[in-house]
């Protein structure tokens, strides 16, 4: 799975580095390191008032913050995961 968190300057601004602290903690926590590239990307045109844009193997989710980061962690990437 590629997660690909947009560090363009709006997301930045709203909280980038930490979404990526974040995510790279909860990888490692949950031992996903084979399963989960983590890779950075400009500005995917998605900028949303509030929150990170992340793409998901290439699907565009918006609105990430610390706040609602393992909901989206959980449902997003663990879920998905599981499915497979």
């Amino acid at each position: 799975m590629l997660v690909q968190i947009c560090v363009g300057s709006a997301c930045h601004v709203k909280g980038a580095p930490e979404i990526i602290e974040l995510f790279t903690k909860a990888v490692e926590v949950h031992k996903l390191q084979d399963e989960v590239a983590l890779a950075g990307c400009f500005c995917s045109g998605q900028c949303n008032r509030q929150g990170v844009t992340i793409l998901v193997d290439d699907v565009v989710c918006t609105g990430v913050t610390r706040e609602n980061f393992k909901e989206f962690f959980d449902g997003k990437i663990l879920a998905v995961l599981n499915e497979r």
